[in-house]
């Protein structure tokens, strides 16, 4: 398997479902005694969202786990991503179409569906944005599974 220093993982807005997705893979890492040997960020395959904190509910679930994610930012996918990370993790097939079809040429980051790619589950994460905090809190369990798996597949 090739060697993956640094992971990007993606949704819509960036505000959401990726910024948990980092949230909890940081903390998984730093809990491995990894901290610093990964590069973690996430985007949003749509810009509307630029500089803004992740969503409060977002917010609010992480930190009743323990993490803190207050201190991101949300940005937008960029072409440089593709060549500058290893590892670009979708959260849903609709932003892994986006990804696939902005990806340049010449690039080698291996692009997949999140859940695909840590658990072998061909699914979505679904997008809590318009739904109460129950989603937030299933997207929360689902990128803590994926985290731990993503990790023990990193470990070898």
């Amino acid at each position: 398997m090739k060697s993956i220093n640094s992971v990007l993982f993606v949704c819509l807005g960036n505000i959401c479902r990726s910024p948990l997705a980092e949230g909890v893979f940081r903390h998984v890492v730093d809990n491995a005694g990894k901290s610093g040997t990964i590069r973690i960020e996430s985007a949003g395959t749509g810009g509307w969202h630029i500089g803004n904190l992740p969503d409060e509910r977002s917010i609010a679930i992480a930190q009743l786990h323990g993490i803190d994610i207050s201190n991101q930012r949300a940005q937008q996918v960029t072409l440089n991503d593709f060549l500058e990370f290893d590892l670009i993790l979708a959260m849903d097939r609709d932003n892994l179409s986006n990804l696939e079809a902005m990806c340049p040429k010449g690039s080698h980051a291996i692009i997949a569906l999140y859940r695909d790619y840590c658990l072998a589950e061909h699914k979505d994460v679904p997008d809590p944005y318009y739904g109460g905090t129950g989603g937030f809190e299933e997207a929360y369990q689902l990128a803590s599974r994926c985290s731990n798996a993503l990790m023990d597949k990193l470990a070898g």
